[in-house]
C-alpha cells in the first residue's frame, strides 16, 4: 500500500532526506574515518550493541578506512555491509531511504531496477559520506540491528563527529 502523506514511511522518508542534505563533511580522510568508526564502536560497546561498522571510500578500487565486528554478530553482518553499502554506491543516497522509496511504490529493487537484491541491499544501515566541493566520497555502514537502528546509530556517530545536536537530525519515534 503506497504511503500517504502522514504515514510514518513518509515521516521518515522526509527526515532522511534532510539528513542526506545537511549531513556533510568539511574533509574526509583515514583519519576521519577512524575517529568516526571509533566514536560509533564506543557507542556500540558501551550499549552492548551487536553490530558490524564499516566505513569505505569509493573508488577503483573501493578503500577500506575502517571496520570493526563485534561480540554477537555473524558473517552474514560483514555480508549485509557489502549489500548495502553497493546501494549507496550506485545511488547515493542511504539503503534505509532506498528501502523507505520501494516501500512507498509498492515495489521490490528487483523490479525496480533489475539488480539482484542478492547483491543490493535496501535496509537501512549504509549512510553516504558527503564532503563539501566534493560530494559522495564514501560509505558508512552499521550492520546487526533492526534497519531503523543501524541507521541512527550511523546518523548519531555522523552528529558526533561533526559536533552537531544528534536530536535536531534523529527519526521521530514510531507510534
Amino acid at each position: 500500500m503506497p504511503a500517504t502523506e502522514t504515514s510514518p514511511i513518509a515521516e521518515d522518508r522526509a527526515h532522511v532526506a534532510k539528513q542526506e542534505r545537511e549531513l556533510i563533511f568539511p574533509h574526509f580522510n583515514a583519519d576521519t574515518a577512524w575517529s568516526l568508526g571509533s566514536t560509533l564502536r564506543a557507542f556500540a560497546i558501551e550499549r552492548k550493541l551487536p553490530v558490524v561498522i564499516d566505513i569505505h571510500r569509493f573508488g577503483d578500487p573501493d578503500q577500506q578506512l575502517f571496520y570493526t565486528a563485534l561480540q554477537g554478530t555473524i558473517p552474514d553482518n560483514a555480508r549485509w555491509v557489502l549489500r548495502k553499502t553497493k546501494v549507496v554506491a550506485r545511488f547515493h543516497r542511504s539503503s534505509y531511504a532506498a528501502g523507505l522509496y520501494l516501500q512507498e511504490q509498492d515495489t521490490t529493487f528487483e523490479q525496480k531496477y533489475s539488480l539482484p537484491e542478492a547483491d543490493y541491499a535496501t535496509h537501512g544501515g549504509a549512510f553516504p559520506i558527503n564532503v563539501a566541493g566534493a560530494g559522495i566520497v564514501g560509505c558508512i555502514t552499521v550492520s546487526g540491528l533492526p534497519q531503523r537502528a543501524d541507521h541512527e546509530l550511523v546518523v548519531e556517530g555522523i552528529c558526533a563527529e561533526l559536533q552537531l545536536d544528534y536530536n535536531a537530525f534523529k527519526l521521530p519515534v514510531q507510534q
